[in-house]
């Protein structure tokens, strides 16, 4: 059993409004996929879901942000708590999302109103045991698994905006290997990244430098190169 204890009640509990302000992540690793005839170690992208209390089905982890900490506190706590998951969390928000609660036994608010702040988070730790692990299990998946288990339109659309930050995360990658700049290409890889149907796996070379956090300013000043990414059905 952890040690660790989840928090509880709504004492410090944000609102805006009759918005109650949630805060949460995607979790996501890189695995080991499959060997080229070049010799090199394709590496797959997979993200990590948790399964609801009393519901069949399953969510990435979020919960209430409270007063005494910052919306990516609230993010990494929820993400320890309800996953028992630790790792390095973009401090740009994917994106914010209004949704309403599905459950009379998880209102947001009196009229069930949420505004959730969502982040993309690369783990680092998983722990064998974490403050709700009686009542949550965990589960990784591939792209494709994560969009067809996703019940919410707003966790499909966080998944779309994941998968961009991904894309922008492997053009600088390009970058670094080639020093070389193409401003004109930018804005054409970025459009047809966006306009990409969700693909079961997403893959990169194990041989590429990774990095753990990138500015979407950093991004938009930087130029680009083809993206080279396997989007594999």
């Amino acid at each position: 059993m952890s040690c660790l204890s989840a928090r509880t009640g709504r004492q410090r509990q944000r609102y805006e409004g009759n918005l109650r302000l949630v805060s949460g992540c995607i979790p996501y690793r890189w695995i080991k996929d499959s060997t080229d005839q070049t010799g090199e170690t394709a590496e797959m992208i997979q993200v990590l879901m948790v399964s609801s209390p009393k519901r069949d089905d399953l969510v990435f982890p979020k919960g209430g942000w409270e007063d005494d900490e910052t919306v990516t506190e609230a993010a990494s706590r929820e993400a320890l708590e309800e996953a028992g998951v630790k790792g390095i969390l973009r401090e740009i928000p994917l994106g914010i999302w209004e949704f309403r609660s599905k459950s009379n036994l998880d209102l947001c608010c009196l009229e069930g109103g949420c505004k959730g702040y969502m982040f993309a988070m690369e783990v680092t730790e998983e722990l064998d045991a974490w403050p709700e692990q009686e009542n949550r299990s965990r589960q990784w998946l591939n792209i494709k698994q994560a969009f067809s288990l996703s019940r919410y339109e707003w966790m499909r659309s966080a998944l779309e905006e994941f998968l961009k930050v991904m894309a922008e995360d492997r053009k600088l990658e390009k970058q670094d290997e080639d020093n070389i700049a193409s401003p004109s290409s930018l804005l054409a890889d970025v459009s047809e990244s966006q306009s990409l149907a969700p693909p079961k796996c997403y893959k990169r070379s194990s041989t590429m430098p990774h990095h753990s956090m990138s500015s979407k300013n950093n991004i938009l000043s930087c130029a680009s190169q083809e993206i080279a990414i396997n989007f594999s059905f």
